[in-house]
């Protein structure tokens, strides 16, 4: 392990480089989405998804945000350790359900790896995999606060009460990544007391304890 952290030290600084999951599951919220994450640990999340649970609209979001350096490096030594995705990664059994095509990238100037999969019997790829769908839950959060406090506030109580939960039994990561909806709904005076004292219940767990400007 302490020579793939050094291996995964020394790529960092020798050149930049990305790393991306993606899931398409039809019929599930989101259908799609990726995220990415360069060395930096700069983030993009991207997804398509209905506008809200009561309707059929679908929009197309993008979210930008910096990584904790923990979970960057967390993830690129994770790739690491599986060769950056430069050999199979899926388990090769078809009886197992299906949970989405997964798909992970490794992308720097010397090289693209591609792997699909929707099982892994590697425990990298488990880690990743759950490690970015916790992320992705949180940031699908930041998507429906944002319709939500925009469109329908009084749905933001629940919505929050939910996300309160979750956090607290460690099902969300990168809290800081939706900093700035949380913000808003805590500064937004028409919102009311118990929705913004949630609100800035979940800003202070996340890293920092205060939204990144």
């Amino acid at each position: 392990m302490l020579c793939l952290v050094g291996l995964w030290a020394r790529v960092m600084a020798a050149e930049p480089a990305t790393i991306t999951f993606s899931l398409d599951f039809p019929n599930s919220e989101p259908e799609h989405y990726s995220i990415s994450v360069a060395s930096d640990g700069h983030a993009r999340f991207d997804c398509s998804a209905r506008i809200s649970a009561d309707s059929d609209d679908r929009e197309a979001y993008q979210a930008d945000f910096d990584m904790t350096p923990a979970t960057r490096d967390r993830i690129f030594e994770l790739a690491a350790e599986v060769q950056y995705f430069s050999g199979k990664i899926d388990s090769g059994n078809t009886r197992l359900a299906f949970t989405g095509a997964k798909k992970l990238v490794y992308q720097d100037s010397r090289r693209t790896n591609t792997a699909s999969y929707n099982y892994s019997n590697l425990a990298p790829v488990q880690q990743l995999t759950a490690l970015f769908q916790t992320m992705a839950t949180t940031l699908e959060y930041g998507r429906r606060l944002a319709y939500y406090h925009r469109y329908q506030k009084l749905a933001l109580d629940e919505e929050l009460k939910r996300m309160e939960a979750q956090a607290k039994n460690n099902e969300l990561s990168e809290l800081q990544s939706i900093h700035p909806v949380l913000k808003k709904i805590v500064e937004d005076a028409s919102v009311m007391n118990v929705v913004r004292a949630r609100a800035q219940r979940l800003v202070e767990l996340a890293p920092g304890g205060a939204p990144n400007h």
